[in-house]
């Protein structure tokens, strides 16, 4: 299936799928990713897209969720101080494909991140989204790296330069909406 400007990609060997921007490319090619996540970067602009299966956190109450998994994303990305969370918003069942989940969430944070252990760090909005399905113990997230700065000393400087055609809070949402899941043996 082709939308305007994306389509829709396998996840997971085909047992998921979603609509991503066309220039989405698939990280996996480069180097080795978990067998839990997806990711996709853009290759102009250091953003990044990555979709995750991670353990149902049963002790943490739906509204809590997003804001559990940045904070521990924060935790993962060694973000300088804490990570801010700037807004929770529940996201309405009715507009998603991913119909197997009992809530849908989505969080917005700001965190100061260094890229591959460097020692500079840059300014990234990191928006996810948290699918709750806790018939299988998953959440499952899908995070969007937006760089809102990039400091001079980062290997993504040149990057930041050739900042051409980025993906946008659209191409976030249309992803969010379109996640479906195709085959549940996937978690087991």
């Amino acid at each position: 299936m082709q939308t305007a400007g994306g389509g829709t990609r396998p996840l997971f060997g085909g047992s998921m799928s979603a609509v991503f921007p066309s220039n989405a490319t698939d990280v996996s090619v480069f180097r080795d990713i978990p067998d839990n996540q997806e990711v996709f970067a853009h290759a102009h602009t250091d953003q990044s897209l990555i979709v995750e299966l991670v353990e149902y956190q049963a002790d943490v109450a739906d509204p809590d969720a997003a804001r559990f998994h940045l904070e521990d994303i924060a935790g993962s990305n060694g973000a300088v101080g804490a990570s801010e969370v700037t807004g929770v918003l529940e996201l309405p069942r009715a507009e998603l494909s991913l119909v197997e989940c009992s809530s849908a969430w989505k969080a917005t944070g700001a965190q100061r991140v260094a890229k591959f252990n460097e020692e500079t760090r840059n300014a990234v909005t990191v928006h996810l989204g948290v699918f709750r399905l806790p018939q299988f113990s998953t959440d499952v997230l899908i995070t969007f790296n937006d760089p809102q700065s990039i400091s001079p000393g980062s290997s993504s400087a040149a990057l930041a330069e050739a900042h051409r055609e980025p993906w946008t809070l659209q191409d976030f949402q249309r992803l969010l909406q379109t996640v479906t899941l195709n085959d549940p043996g996937l978690f087991g």
